[in-house]
Parts: C-alpha cells; sequence; structure tokens
C-alpha cells in the first residue's frame, strides 16, 4: 500500500500487531507504542484544533459501557463531534477534518432506522439536538469546505460518502472539493461482503459509485505532518484508526473505542457498576462492544490509544483520549451521567492559508 502523499509511514508498531497471541500482543503493542510516543511527544506540535458538534443519538448503555453499568435505562444519549486540524506539512499548512459524518445519510444505517421503525420520530426527537451545519461552523472560523486537504473517519460505521466524495455519475458533487479521503483499504474493502456481526452499522450503499480518485487508500500507520498521526487501532471495526495530536496540553487522541473517558479509567469511574465489574473481572478498559467481533484486538488498541496520550492534568486518574461520540448527561439517564466530561477541544489559532500558498501548490 502507498503512503498517502504528503505523508510517513511509521514502522514501530509493524512487526508488534503481528504477534501471534493476543497476550503477546498487547504486551509488545504498550512497549511499541511508549516508544513512538516518546518521540512524538518531543517533536513539533500542530497549529490549532477545533472540535464542532453534528448531531446527538440515542445509543444502547449496553453498548456504550459493554453492559457493565448498573442502570434500568436503555439508552444514553451521544454527542457526535468532528475535529478541524490544523498542521504544518513540508512547510505547508494542511486542515484535516476528522469525522465529518453526512448526519442526514447516517439515518440510512440499519440499526438507526430500525429504531426509528419501531419507536418513530420520538425517540430521536427526544434526544437528539439541533446544532449549525458543519458548513456553517467552518464559516464561523473564517474557513470554507475548499480549505480542506484531508478528511478520514476513525470508522465508517454510519456515513454515507457519496456526498462527501462525489460520485462518478455526476448526481453529486464532492462536499470538500479538494480534499482526500484517507481510507484503511481492509476496511473499505470489508464493507462489499459485510459479517453478519457487521451489516447492522454500515449504510449499504454508502460508498457506491462514488469517485475513488478522491481517495488515498492505507494500511499501517501515518505521521502526516507536524504534531498529527493517524494510527491503526482495529478492532471495533478492521480498518479502526484513532488520530494522534501533539497541542500545547499535551498530546491528545481522538476515537470511539469508548464512548466516554470513563471507557478508558473505567477503575476511577462512579458510574454505578463500572468500576464494580472491572475489579471482579480483572479490566481496566471497558470496550464500546457493538461489535463484538474484535473484542480482544479492540481492547489491546484501547490500550494502545492509553500509552500513547497524555493524563487528564485536572484529573489525572484519566488520560486525554476525545471520545469522537461522547456519552451525554440526559435526565432519562442520570446515573450514566460520565465521571469527567470533555465536551471539546480548543487549541492554538485557525487560520486560513494564504491563497498565494494554495496556488503554488
Amino acid at each position: 500500500m502507498t503512503t498517502p502523499r504528503g505523508a510517513t509511514h511509521l514502522p514501530e508498531l509493524d512487526k508488534a500487531w503481528k504477534a501471534p497471541l493476543h497476550g503477546a500482543r498487547i504486551r509488545a503493542v504498550r512497549t511499541a507504542g511508549q516508544r513512538l510516543r516518546d518521540r512524538f511527544a518531543s517533536g513539533p506540535r500542530v497549529v490549532s484544533v477545533r472540535t464542532m458538534p453534528l448531531s446527538t443519538v440515542p445509543y444502547p448503555t449496553r453498548y456504550a459501557f459493554g453492559g457493565f453499568a448498573f442502570s434500568p435505562a436503555p439508552f444514553v444519549t451521544m454527542t457526535h463531534r468532528t475535529t478541524l486540524v490544523q498542521f504544518m506539512q513540508g512547510g505547508l499548512q494542511k486542515s484535516l477534518l476528522f469525522n465529518p459524518t453526512d448526519t442526514d445519510g447516517a439515518r440510512a444505517t440499519p440499526f438507526f432506522a430500525r429504531l426509528i421503525e419501531q419507536f418513530g420520530e420520538r425517540l430521536t426527537k427526544l434526544m437528539a439536538k439541533p446544532f449549525e451545519p458543519l458548513e456553517t461552523q467552518l464559516g464561523r472560523l473564517g474557513l470554507t469546505p475548499a480549505d480542506i486537504d484531508y478528511v478520514a473517519f476513525d470508522h465508517f460505521h454510519t456515513q454515507d460518502l457519496r456526498g462527501l466524495l462525489g460520485t462518478d455519475d455526476g448526481a453529486r458533487t464532492a462536499r470538500f472539493p479538494n480534499a482526500t479521503l484517507l481510507a484503511p483499504k481492509v476496511e473499505w474493502d470489508d464493507w462489499d461482503d459485510l459479517h453478519p456481526y457487521q451489516r447492522a452499522w454500515f449504510v449499504r450503499d454508502g460508498k457506491r459509485g462514488v469517485l475513488e480518485a478522491n481517495v488515498a487508500f492505507t494500511s499501517g500507520d501515518y505521521l502526516l505532518g507536524d504534531g498529527v498521526m493517524l494510527l491503526r487501532t482495529p478492532g471495533h471495526t478492521t480498518g479502526n484508526q484513532t488520530l494522534f495530536m501533539n497541542t500545547e496540553q499535551g498530546v491528545w487522541g481522538i476515537s470511539e473505542n469508548g464512548t466516554c473517558a470513563d471507557n478508558w479509567s473505567p477503575l476511577e469511574s462512579k458510574i454505578p457498576g463500572l468500576a464494580f465489574t472491572c475489579k471482579k473481572q480483572d479490566l481496566d478498559l471497558v470496550v464500546n462492544s457493538n461489535t463484538p467481533e474484535g473484542g480482544a484486538e479492540q481492547y489491546t488498541s484501547m490500550e494502545l490509544e492509553r500509552t500513547i496520550v497524555d493524563r487528564v492534568k485536572r484529573a489525572p486518574g484519566f488520560v486525554q483520549m476525545f471520545p469522537s461520540s461522547e456519552t451525554t448527561p440526559t435526565v432519562s439517564a442520570p446515573a450514566l451521567s460520565p465521571t469527567l466530561l470533555h465536551r471539546g477541544l480548543t487549541f492554538g489559532d485557525v487560520s486560513r492559508r494564504a491563497r498565494t500558498q494554495a496556488a503554488a501548490e
């Protein structure tokens, strides 16, 4: 697999992920991850980071907390956010959008379509909160969709890429006309022949007829530029990946392997049942478990995430992992409020590339 233009392949974890047994693999990944973390944290920082809310969604409690939480509430509410990261790459400033989900297209996800069919619009209206369109939020930062160089997703659950990339029949034009999608090849291929455990979470036609000229297929781990890494974190899906950013407040990661800070630090959690059950089962991570086919590998990926990032300064028992869909306190599930809420990330000053720079590229 070719390295995306402008990026650098990171070989540190290649051997570790090939360890044949789960026990040996988690140890090897942790050790290699620590070496990579030391080098990354001592390097340059990103230019800016902004998170922007896109939607709120109902999500089964048993998935959000691996079935460990003691609560009769069947659903939590999660707030899904996209993240803008600006960074330097070879002397040029680049802009990446992580998880710019088409929220209208996501309603065709079989799991959510069945929820709407079962409960009507009542459930979604009860738990949904309106947010400004992404284009409006970008405009508030002085950017347009044409200013985005890269887009990527932590995984392709609920995604409809046709509006993002445009389609070869011309029926849809690219939402971000100058952007390249960084897509793990294994999950892209999985989408064509889904396992029964996967089917509920993929929009069946979500990549049908998309313009693959706008896609850079990936396999492995990459340094995208100064202070930005995209590392494979398989398990939740085959091509799951996590974005890491070196900021003025240390290293942060963004992922949906967990649904709140408690998933990465359950022994510190005040959510009823989480710490108790993990102590009984000798676990120190709780996976977001809606796709069970890769649970052990997902656990190892969360261990890697926890190794790469820094600790939260105001609460050192927790790590700087930002859930791309974060459990949000609601009156319908009061006991399931996260012990620590991140809510959003804001670092640096967002700027638009000079037109002369863009022309030079």
